[in-house]
């Protein structure tokens, strides 16, 4: 028997904006600063921003982000739940931010008519939370939002990178439905992701950016199921 109740949903773009940044920014520093290796960005980088950014950062258009939130099972109207996962999807996107060069191996999009396309990023639960399944809890949450906000178009592809090597982190993600499809460059991840402003001014000419090597990911949902 856990010591937590779990409880997951969307964070609102319209209440409590100010404590939601709050909250929002204290667990992604956690995370980059409990696993760097995990992200593009840096918590030396992100823990000078000002609450203004984080606020963007929950309400921008195109842009979703779930939370999971533990309260104890002892006295839990005593505390206000704690945020211990986080994940965060972009989109619907254009056919233009969802297309790769043809040697990613990724399948070409589909038109706006019959496909609705997102991408994944940040996903990262609590050290002292992990091993409950909330990882996967959160993302089937996420997922079912985004199947069920709207009935048009019908089909839905969810597309994610994972950083060369983690196999770990691919085989939850094939546990969850998706398939690995082809690779990335770290250029082409930090783009997808939301995060171009990270790429240097030279960044093709270094081989850090332009190596295909990431795991490129894509789960695709049908609303009719």
């Amino acid at each position: 028997m856990t010591d937590y109740t779990y409880t997951y949903f969307r964070v609102s773009k319209s209440e409590d904006l100010i404590t939601s940044a709050h909250r929002y920014k204290d667990l992604r520093l956690r995370a980059l600063k409990l696993s760097p290796s995990s992200f593009a960005s840096t918590y030396d980088l992100e823990s000078t921003l000002p609450d203004e950014y984080w606020i963007s950062r929950l309400t921008k258009n195109g842009r979703e982000t779930f939370i999971c939130a533990a309260a104890p099972t002892v006295n839990p109207n005593q505390a206000e739940p704690e945020w211990v996962a986080q994940v965060t999807f972009l989109g619907p996107q254009s056919i233009e931010d969802f297309t790769l060069p043809l040697e990613s191996g990724q399948p070409e999009p589909l038109s706006d008519e019959v496909e609705e396309r997102w991408q994944m990023l940040a996903l990262f639960t609590q050290s002292t939370h992990r091993g409950r399944g909330i990882a996967k809890a959160l993302t089937r949450k996420a997922l079912d939002y985004l199947v069920s906000y709207r009935n048009e178009p019908k089909n839905v592809s969810i597309r994610l990178m994972v950083k060369p090597g983690m196999m770990a982190v691919v085989k939850f993600y094939l546990q969850l439905g998706f398939n690995e499809v082809g690779s990335s460059s770290l250029a082409e991840a930090l783009i997808a992701n939301g995060d171009r402003e990270l790429l240097p001014n030279d960044y093709l000419l270094q081989e850090k950016y332009t190596t295909r090597n990431s795991h490129l990911m894509i789960k695709q949902i049908s609303r009719d199921e």
